[in-house]
């Protein structure tokens, strides 16, 4: 996975999707990725992928 919308979040904003995906609250993180990573506005597909991606992360 491209991991260029995480970078696009700044350092709050990924410290709160961590948040709510560690209290398994999906669509707060994905509300809050939207609103955070700027324009172009990323789709759904997009932070779905990127919560996916997330997850294999912590796992490894």
């Amino acid at each position: 996975m491209d991991d260029t919308l995480w970078d696009r979040l700044s350092t709050e904003a990924r410290a709160e999707v961590n948040g709510l995906v560690a209290a398994d609250r999906t669509i707060q993180a994905i509300v809050v990725i939207r609103e955070h990573a700027g324009l172009p506005r990323p789709e759904l597909r997009d932070c779905v992928d990127l919560l996916a991606w997330l997850d294999r992360a912590e796992r490894e």
